[in-house]
């Protein structure tokens, strides 16, 4: 724990200990967790162990979670600036860049010199791309930052799971059209996360290789210019990538096949818990209202949270994207999820569970106040939703 004391002309002197400083260590750590299943397999010389990551993050992060609670304090802003200037908070996430490579690297040199059963090699594949997954959040936080240093590390981190166009299209797409119709990283009420990321995936590629292009040809260049940002970090995926099939055989082809789907399966849960059915109005001349806090869903889960640089106070990170994990603030009345992220991905992937969790508690909200005209509705459920929550007035937009 460490104390920041500042002199506030309004407030006098105020002393914030931050008790949360030395758990942040947490986020450093917690990927080297992917290789405990290799651990655990010199042990038991069982294939079923391989499956502990992946249970540990889903089940177990959202178990605590619930046990440990949320945390909704705030440092004060007035300490802030002390918060953003030391160096700590800004190297653990640095830190953690190696950390990805590291455990893809291991294990696939561990599926490459073990004999394992096709199932084996699906599930350390699941194992490297969950965790590789938790790297496009490293380089979420990375990326909205104003150094160099930091966004160049961000290119280099998507490298792994071959995710090179996401800054470029989540800090000038997404957050620009976040909420709305147009966003394709921005979930529909009635809308499954599998048909979602149909829509996601494509859809960011597309608009962040069109937004780089656009860069570059305000400066006179091509889109395949070795200045274009998203090309510097796929160059790098294929020299990892081809490097491992190059050392590993052919077991490398399904196991990165398998890696980088599911890495990318992340983030696609993430964005499709992050505002769902959220819908910002039009005004009179049909531009969009500024995003607003209510715009996003939030969750205080103390655990979850550690993990992924507080992503889930993101209604603070929308309104101010180049604040620092640390001082991401919570706010009252806002879209609260009932668990932390990752026990919201797990009733995501169960359609029926999550609009049984989130389709009302959506409908709910002050902003809202059950008309179905202010939500973001999937088109092809639109017939489902009136019948069940109002007529067709209330869906028009």
């Amino acid at each position: 724990m460490k104390t920041f004391v500042v002199s506030d002309p309004q407030r006098g002197t105020i002393v914030y200990r931050d008790r949360k400083r030395h758990l942040w260590l947490a986020s450093l750590f917690y990927p080297l967790v992917a290789l405990s299943g290799v651990g655990l397999y010199w042990v038991a010389a069982a294939e079923w162990v391989l499956w502990i990551p992946v249970v540990s993050l889903y089940a177990g992060v959202s178990l605590l979670d619930h046990w440990v609670g949320a945390d909704p304090n705030n440092p004060p802003e007035a300490v802030v600036p002390l918060l953003e200037a030391d160096g700590y908070y800004r190297w653990l996430p640095m830190l953690t860049v190696p950390l990805h490579f590291a455990v893809l690297l291991a294990l696939a040199a561990f599926v490459a010199t073990h004999a394992l059963s096709a199932a084996g090699v699906a599930v350390a594949a699941l194992t490297a791309g969950l965790y590789s997954g938790l790297g496009i959040n490293t380089a979420h936080e990375l990326g909205h930052k104003k150094t160099e240093v930091e966004r160049r590390l961000a290119r280099i981190v998507l490298a792994v799971p071959v995710y090179g166009h996401f800054c470029v299209e989540h800090n000038r797409g997404h957050h620009r059209h976040v909420a709305t119709p147009e966003d394709p990283a921005s979930a529909r009420m009635g809308e499954s996360i599998y048909r979602f990321a149909l829509r996601e995936i494509p859809g960011g590629f597309r608009r962040g290789w069109a937004s780089e292009r656009e860069r570059l040809a305000r400066q006179g260049k091509s889109a395949w210019h070795l200045d274009n940002e998203i090309l510097q970090s796929y160059l790098l995926s294929a020299l990892l990538q081809g490097g491992l099939i190059a050392a590993g055989g052919l077991v490398m082809v399904p196991f990165l096949a398998i890696h980088n789907v599911f890495a990318w399966w992340q983030l696609t849960s993430a964005n499709y818990v992050e505002h769902y059915g959220l819908l910002r109005q039009r005004a009179a001349d049909g531009s969009y209202e500024r995003c607003q806090p209510h715009h996003s869903w939030n969750a205080d889960y103390v655990v979850s949270n550690l993990l992924i640089y507080h992503l889930e106070r993101h209604s603070d990170h929308h309104a101010h994207p180049t604040r620092r994990y640390q001082s991401l603030r919570s706010f009252a009345d806002l879209p609260t999820l009932p668990n932390g992220y990752f026990g919201m991905f797990l009733a995501a992937y169960v359609p029926p569970l999550w609009y049984a969790l989130m389709d009302r508690r959506l409908l709910a909200l002050p902003h809202i106040g059950g008309d179905l005209g202010r939500v973001n509705v999937d088109p092809a459920a639109r017939a489902r939703l009136e019948r069940r929550y109002g007529g067709a007035a209330s869906l028009a937009a």
